[in-house]
């Protein structure tokens, strides 16, 4: 069975810098098309935030660009997102998403708060 772990998640204050772990678990990151990070901050719809095609290219949201970087660990299962410059309103819960045709596997999340 195929599972997606997030890990990293935690207190930052705002400025600081967190980076967030996605592991696959059961395949490899480059049997899925896409895997992406989305956030949900209570009281707000889940959206993307960062996503990582298998070629490579990345996307990232436009509040972001500039703080997040999602990249690939060296190994053939982990995906990473930094957080730099945090800001409070980055506070929420992080997912990881792997999605291809046919599949589409989320993590259970893991909190991120920004504050001082």
């Amino acid at each position: 069975q195929v599972q997606v772990v997030e890990s990293g998640g935690g207190l930052v204050q705002p400025g600081g810098s967190l980076r967030l772990s996605c592991k696959l678990i059961g395949r490899e990151i480059l049997d899925f098309n896409f895997m992406a990070w989305y956030r949900q901050a209570p009281g707000k719809e889940r959206e993307m935030v960062a996503r990582r095609s298998r070629d490579g290219t990345t996307f990232l949201e436009d509040s972001v660009k500039g703080r997040f970087t999602i990249s690939r660990g060296n190994g053939k299962s982990t995906v990473y997102l930094q957080i730099d410059s945090a800001k409070p309103e980055d506070t929420a819960v992080y997912y990881c998403n792997a999605r291809n045709v046919g599949a589409d596997i989320w993590g259970p999340g893991t909190q991120v708060t920004v504050s001082s």
